[in-house]
């Protein structure tokens, strides 16, 4: 597979072209919902470095992989549903980094800020001095 190097938008002609396979099944793509390419005015289609790099993912499911169709379309959905829940992920971990923080500095005793209740007296044991309990 050809590898862009530029930034922009690609025909079809171009993008079947660089990729080494008919318009045709650029179109079917299309059709399947595997590729989302914009159109200009005119209904041409255009494809973006992006779509040019879900391509060469479909195309290496397809060519090297022998996925059909329906098992690419399965993969992208969840391969978009695994980034949606990394997202959320992410965000609910800086939600709770931002949380620890605020609390942490809210609180004139850090210990009145603590998520987990932190004991005042802590008694120490040692062999003389066997815990309380």
């Amino acid at each position: 597979m050809t590898k862009r190097r530029s930034k922009g938008a690609y025909m079809i002609s171009s993008v079947a072209e660089m990729y080494g396979i008919h318009p045709q099944t650029l179109r079917l793509y299309e059709r399947e919902g595997l590729l989302k390419p914009s159109r200009t005015e005119g209904n041409t289609r255009l494809y973006t470095d992006e779509d040019l790099q879900r391509l060469e993912f479909i195309l290496n499911l397809a060519r090297d992989l022998g996925v059909n169709i329906s098992g690419i379309a399965i993969i992208l959905q969840m391969r978009e549903r695994m980034e949606e829940m990394q997202r959320q992920i992410q965000d609910f971990v800086k939600y709770i980094q931002e949380e620890v923080i605020s609390r942490a500095s809210a609180a004139a005793d850090p210990s009145r800020g603590a998520i987990v209740p932190v004991r005042r007296q802590m008694v120490m044991s040692s062999p003389t001095n066997p815990r309380k309990k």
